[in-house]
């Protein structure tokens, strides 16, 4: 595989987001990470987080020209973001692979768009639930890690886009950490892609959110944070809580607790919680909320 001939379809992006933005408090408002061309036009995928709320995206190729882009869509999720060049970029587009056939032990190199790459290898393909609401039931990891991971390139053998980078975790085995990326398959793209490009969004009814930050101890899905404006806040919801059943059903980890919330209706639903807090229970009754409701939304430049 000629690697370098395929670091030419990955740029550097720069976004600008405004400091009203949702998001702004929680990503900052300037970020930086890559994407990737996969499509003549300029059609860049990246990482939602790096263009979500933009009001100015810049993306540079690796021979230093820097065009001009518009934050297309966001699909909360995927994860996946999307950029239109607003100028040519005349770089290829990256074929896309077949992240179901991928499997752990796989070769593969991860590339930024700085041209940095990482040979490295599939550890797993599993379950990833994330404290934002964000679930993944088959996510890539690869090691070594990639230390400019936001949407960087996962490629495999032969040249084709496997996923586009999300996270760097640590992961323990045997007594011995190390790092490893989080990587979004590329085949949840393929089913959305066109709904992303002619809506901004997929044509379904959005999913419920709380506005509450979990994590998993012990098997208990603990409240880290809530959001200051969302729906977990103003029922009460509190750092903290233990959240231990949803409409009188156990919760049973986190994502467990995710796929509970999100069958409960669209966006609106209103979610029964039971919350344990200073070694009493109670229930609060949240009404959900679509979490794009909030986000300011793409302008053109």
């Amino acid at each position: 595989m000629d690697k370098t001939a395929f670091a030419r379809s990955i740029v550097a992006v720069r976004a600008t987001i405004p400091e009203d933005a949702f998001t702004a408090g929680s990503l900052g408002t300037l970020r930086e990470g890559s994407g990737v061309v996969i499509r003549a036009d300029g059609l860049v995928l990246t990482i939602g987080y790096l263009m979500v709320e933009a009001e100015e995206v810049w993306l540079m190729g690796q021979d230093g020209k820097v065009v001009a882009g518009h934050a297309l869509a966001y699909d909360q999720e995927s994860g996946f973001g999307l950029i239109q060049a607003m100028g040519p970029l005349n770089f290829p587009a990256l074929v896309l692979g077949d992240s179901a056939t991928a499997k752990r032990g796989d070769p593969v190199v991860v590339i930024d768009g700085h041209g940095q790459m990482q040979e490295a290898a599939i550890v797993a393909k599993q379950e990833f639930a994330g404290y934002w609401e964000y679930l993944l039931d088959e996510a890539i990891f690869t090691a070594p890690a990639h230390h400019s991971w936001g949407g960087a390139a996962l490629i495999d053998q032969d040249g084709r886009l496997l996923g586009i980078g999300s996270l760097k975790l640590e992961m323990s085995r045997g007594g011995q950490s190390s790092d490893i990326n989080m990587i979004v398959p590329i085949n949840l793209l393929r089913p959305i892609l066109d709904d992303l490009l002619t809506r901004g969004r997929v044509d379904k009814p959005p999913r419920p959110w709380l506005g509450a930050m979990a994590a998993e101890s012990n098997g208990d899905v603990v409240v880290i944070s809530v959001s200051p404006e969302g729906p977990a806040a103003q029922a009460g919801l509190q750092g903290g809580d233990v959240i231990s059943e949803v409409r009188d059903e156990e919760v049973g980890g986190l994502a467990d607790f995710y796929r509970q919330v999100w069958k409960s209706g669209p966006a609106g639903a209103e979610i029964p919680v039971r919350v344990l807090r200073n070694g009493r229970e109670t229930w609060l009754r949240v009404k959900s909320a679509d979490r794009d409701s909030f986000l300011k939304r793409p302008q053109l430049q």
